[in-house]
């Protein structure tokens, strides 16, 4: 039996090292950055992360092939999906103004395993979408050039016939990553302006379409006699829906620049609100004009736009229609080399990536090694593979990344702030005969003692609930509910409400098409699974919240965060069991690395002993008044090698 409890304690102690958060400093605006971004500068690149190539593709495919006009409809209620996100990552921004966007805002919330892996699938996913970007602005080029530069590499380089590796060398896309990440390691305010200048050019060409578009506009394109506003019913607008909810994931790259922004607690929220809804604009008139000019059958997925104005009798516009795309592809470029080496260097930072990737230039402020690297990795991969098979790959890690976002806001919202405190200087250790009010760390520990025995004063008036605590309005009722620590019943109840979205949206996708179920035990599966949903909200919503911050807080919490959770779950379920299979074999890759290397290195690791040296411990006595029953246990500052001496100092009467 003595044998097996030390397993048991170091089995303990290894689960809270996984799931510790981060310590965040004092003044969260200091930074080895530069804050030098303006609102205008973040909603630039918000806009240019999220109006690239899809608005030239992406609206022909999804009315010809998927929704039909209708696709407007698709674009509406994706937008108000991505919102959902957005406000999420709007308050945490705000919050919390240090890069790292969704990895940083797990870290602080849920846990150091669960922040790693949103990190780690980030990193693909921007590698991925940048080289898959470039690969496309390369064939767009190539092909208003007739082709010429596949033919040249062709027939003087060689092709190859090699699973996974794309059929020539593609040596156009690797030089403009290269290019493009020459310029973004000069610093944020280069790149910013880069960015102003090929999204100023890429809305005059929206705004260009937009008014010959409508000029154009043939209202009959949309009868019955072309086969009607929505030909694939209602089935195809929500199919359309899962398809376009992609074309928004580029805002992510505000939070991600929110330590460089000069006020980000103003500034994060409204470019996000601002960029998210021009884009939302952009998307739903551009997919009227398209749909009005030509019939939606007709359309040319590869060039929706440029083939709609060359039918028109207006083939000089396709020239503009191209300049836009290029330019377009060109921010959504831009906006992933930017947001790719800050997150690496947030990784870096606290320890659980190469230390390497944390070094800032102290010119330019930027973290150049991280940039270089990942910009090279990214010119290979556009180079030598073939991307196609991959890109699904990022939307499971995208909406990975939003479900964890949208749990860490109840979380964050439903525990007691957690005073910060500045890092202690190399060697130095606090004096384990603090008073109450001496330091964080102790005023914390004094802190869970009250809340945990809530032992209030006869003749002292009541304090305010804090934050996790059941209100008392349901005290009656949930009385046992009152017994757990401040936030503890409301994490469990996150817990429960996304593993019963797992299951409600299993039953939605598979029960009638992979599981055949009949249709009572579909019914039956959907209403226990809904209730378990609702009932964990409902138990969420009977505790007290945070007091109302002066930073933007995301409204109607928790029912809005556990909506994209929903969301976002459903549509991961929609991919295709490869994607999940390539997702297995990334996670597993990426906890190699963190156990490899993360673990021992990060930051709070080392925090840990001087933690253990410092914490207090209370022991209740049962006899006896309250001022002769509390005796605060101090550890042994020697090391102990049996049983630890126990300092215990009694008030008097």
């Amino acid at each position: 039996m003595a044998g097996r409890l030390p397993r048991s304690a170091d089995l303990t102690r290894f689960c809270q090292k996984l799931n510790r958060v981060k310590t965040l400093e004092d003044d969260m605006m200091e930074t080895t950055f530069n804050r030098c971004l303006s609102t205008v500068d973040l909603t630039l690149l918000g806009i240019g992360g999220m109006v690239g190539s899809g608005l030239y593709v992406l609206t022909g495919t999804v009315a010809k092939e998927i929704a039909g006009p209708a696709v407007i409809v698709s674009f509406i209620i994706a937008g108000f999906a991505s919102l959902l996100a957005a406000l999420c990552y709007a308050e945490f921004g705000a919050r919390v103004p240090k890069t790292g966007s969704a990895y940083m805002f797990t870290y602080v919330s849920m846990g150091e395993i669960w922040a790693f892996l949103i990190g780690w699938n980030v990193l693909l996913e921007y590698m991925i979408g940048g080289a898959a970007v470039a690969r496309a602005w390369s064939g767009y080029l190539d092909s208003i050039f007739n082709h010429k530069i596949k033919n040249f590499t062709e027939t003087h380089i060689g092709t190859w016939q090699v699973p996974f590796l794309a059929h020539y060398p593609d040596f156009l896309a690797a030089g403009i990553l290269l290019i493009a990440t020459a310029f973004i390691s000069f610093g944020a305010k280069v790149s910013s302006w880069l960015n102003h200048v090929f999204s100023a050019i890429s809305m005059g060409v929206i705004l260009f379409i937009l008014i010959m578009g409508f000029i154009l506009a043939e209202p009959k394109n949309w009868s019955a006699q072309e086969g009607g506003f929505a030909p694939y019913g209602l089935s195809g607008i929500m199919a359309g829906t899962a398809t376009c909810f992609y074309a928004f994931v580029g805002f992510d790259v505000i939070a991600a620049s929110s330590e460089e922004a000069r006020n980000p607690q103003r500034a994060v929220p409204r470019a996000i609100a601002i960029s998210l809804g021009l884009a939302t604009g952009a998307y739903i008139l551009v997919s009227v004009v398209l749909t009005l000019m030509v019939p939606w059958h007709s359309l040319d997925p590869e060039s929706a736009l440029a083939d709609a104005f060359y039918r028109r009798g207006y083939s000089w516009a396709g020239f503009i229609v191209a300049a836009g795309s290029i330019c377009a592809m060109n921010t959504v470029l831009l906006s992933n080399l930017f947001s790719l080496p800050r997150i690496v260097y947030a990784m870096a930072e606290d320890g659980l990536f190469f230390r390497v990737f944390s070094r800032v230039h102290p010119r330019t402020q930027v973290p150049v090694i991280a940039i270089v690297v990942f910009g090279v990795l990214m010119a290979l991969l556009a180079l030598i593979f073939d991307l196609e098979a991959l890109v699904q790959f990022l939307s499971i890690g995208t909406l990975l990344a939003y479900t964890f976002v949208a749990a860490s806001i109840v979380v964050l919202r439903f525990q007691q702030e957690r005073p910060a405190a500045p890092p202690q200087p190399a060697g130095s250790q606090p004096s384990p005969g603090l008073s109450e009010g001496s330091g964080p760390s102790e005023l914390k520990e004094y802190e869970s003692f009250s809340d945990k025995l809530q032992l209030v004063g006869t003749g002292k008036a009541k304090e305010p609930r804090e934050p996790g605590q059941l209100k008392a309005a349901f005290e009656p009722y949930l009385e046992f509910l009152s017994d757990f620590y401040p936030g503890e019943v409301v994490t469990v109840a996150v817990v429960t409400l996304m593993v019963s979205a797992v299951c409600l949206c299993s039953v939605l996708v598979f029960g009638n098409t992979h599981l055949h179920l009949p249709t009572w035990s579909y019914s039956l599966l959907l209403v226990l699974f809904g209730l378990g949903f609702l009932l964990s909200l409902l138990l969420i919503g009977v505790h007290e919240q945070q007091q109302s911050s002066p930073t933007f807080q995301l409204p109607l919490v928790p029912l809005t965060p556990a909506l994209s959770i929903l969301l976002n779950i459903y549509l991961m379920l929609k991919l295709s069991y490869l994607t999940w299979l390539r997702f297995s074999i990334w996670l597993i890759v990426g906890l190699l690395v963190y156990f490899g290397y993360g673990i021992w290195h990060s930051k709070e690791n080392l925090r840990e002993p001087a933690a253990r040296d410092t914490s207090a411990r209370y022991v209740v006595f049962p006899s006896g008044s309250l001022e002769e029953t509390v005796q605060a246990v101090q550890p042994n500052p020697q090391p102990s090698t049996g049983l630890p001496d126990m300092a215990t100092e009694e008030a008097s009467r």
